[in-house]
């Protein structure tokens, strides 16, 4: 198996990706624009290395050891020996386009590029490139050393070995993956939740009922860990509005229309637990 990673953005999610792999015993090189969130993203993987060594966890020199097989760079040249990419940087087509572009010409021919994107079709994205057949979607779930699941996503052209590619390497760091076969805009998991979650805020817009018991109903009838309305939150309100938004603009299926109070909410930004009120105050 491969064992030098490329990840190409240093926020929560490329941080959290680059955390697992090296922990795994893959040599990661960590690429953001500036060092100040190379700095960011660093500290952060640090403490949580921290927070599992004092939770006994991880014991204290693997923790040293997997730090030490992170490269932070600002220069995009360092991904040109990787066997894997991952992109994960904002979602907006056009950046992604730009960065794609220069890695299908940096890299070996041999290399997967893979995509974290959670809503972008990877068609979209390996259009950009040469070679269309080695771009893949491995969605990573927030918050990355937590969350056991990663959606593999064959993009229109996407090759059985890329996506095998794919699967060894997110199986590698500890996932567990499922297979998205057909390229449509949300995949199978932001789908899911999108459509729970336009749901849920209708019948809260509607005061059929409140925000808490919409939420309690998901948790003590179907077991979900958190509900749909705290789950907004907890992504941000405009995060879901994005995804929602984009998925009805593919599909133009009525389910994925967001409600209005999703705009209103996201107009005044009440987004969530990062401005303090969203469905709920914190």
């Amino acid at each position: 198996m491969a064992r030098k990673l490329a990840v190409i953005g240093a926020g929560l999610m490329g941080s959290g990706i680059a955390q697992v792999a090296a922990q795994a015993g893959w040599e990661v090189v960590l690429r953001d624009v500036t060092d100040e969130a190379l700095g960011r993203g660093t500290d952060g993987i640090k403490a949580s290395y921290d927070k599992f060594v004092s939770k006994g966890k991880l014991a204290a020199e693997d923790a040293e050891a997997a730090l030490a097989r992170i490269t932070p760079t600002t220069d995009l040249d360092a991904a040109a020996d990787a066997d894997v990419v991952v992109e994960a940087v904002f979602e907006k087509l056009e950046v992604k386009h730009e960065i794609f572009r220069a890695l299908d010409k940096l890299v070996r021919e041999d290399t997967v590029l893979a995509s974290n994107t959670s809503a972008i079709p990877i068609t979209k994205i390996a259009a950009a490139t040469e070679h269309p057949e080695r771009v893949v979607g491995v969605h990573f779930f927030s918050p990355v050393p937590m969350m056991r699941l990663v959606e593999l996503v064959r993009g229109y052209k996407t090759s059985d070995e890329t996506l095998a590619t794919a699967r060894e390497f997110a199986e590698s760091v500890g996932k567990t993956c499922i297979v998205v076969n057909r390229d449509v805009a949300g995949f199978v998991t932001t789908r899911l939740i999108s459509a729970l979650v336009v749901e849920a805020t209708k019948l809260y817009e509607s005061g059929v009922a409140t925000a808490e018991d919409i939420d309690l109903a998901c948790k003590l009838g179907f077991g979900h860990a958190m509900g749909p309305l705290a789950t907004a939150d907890l992504t941000g309100v405009d995060i879901l509005l994005h995804a929602t938004s984009n998925i009805y603009t593919e599909s133009q299926d009525e389910k994925f229309a967001p409600p209005e109070l999703m705009r209103r909410m996201v107009d005044a930004g009440d987004i969530g637990r990062k401005s303090g009120q969203g469905f709920y105050r914190y």
